[in-house]
């Protein structure tokens, strides 16, 4: 029976460089002479995450529109990274956590699930940890329900792979 995955991996090398890159371009900006703003990479493998800091919530901004633009340059969607709330970390230093999702959570599963079944198709979709396998009889539906998958998630990034036959 043809099947397929749904996944969402992120791409932890391109994340690397555009993190470097960053980095470089906020040390060499003018705007930022003799502030503290830099970006961090924390965590280890799939619990990964970013930290911004910058002297004020003004140059916080700043330091994500450089980050946004890197990460758009090197193909990873800026849709898996979430924002959390900005802490003043003495005087007025800020920084920000953001958080890169990696694989689908549960959540998501089952609204993926719930659309599949909603659409009368005639495929099954289950949640197989961080991904969602999408199995049916014909090869033609299983590119239907792609196209409706994309269709209809658009907030989070996306993968469809492992294809079989």
């Amino acid at each position: 029976m043809p099947s397929f995955d749904v996944t969402n991996e992120v791409d932890w090398v391109e994340v690397h460089n555009a993190v470097d890159q960053s980095n470089k371009e906020v040390t060499n900006r003018f705007d930022f002479k003799g502030s503290d703003a830099r970006i961090e990479l924390v965590g280890k493998d799939k619990d990964r995450s970013l930290e911004l800091y910058a002297d004020s919530e003004f140059q916080l901004g700043q330091v994500w529109d450089i980050v946004t633009t890197k990460f758009v340059k090197r193909n990873v969607d800026v849709r898996c990274m979430e924002r959390k709330d900005v802490e003043t970390i003495g005087g007025h230093k800020v920084k920000q956590a953001v958080v890169v999702k990696n694989g689908i959570d549960a959540e998501l599963a089952k609204k993926i699930v719930r659309l599949i079944k909603d659409s009368k198709l005639k495929v099954q979709g289950s949640i197989q940890g961080d991904s969602v396998r999408v199995s049916g009889a014909k090869r033609d539906v299983l590119q239907e329900t792609i196209a409706m998958l994309k269709k209809s998630v658009t907030d989070f990034p996306l993968q469809f792979g492992n294809f079989r036959e």
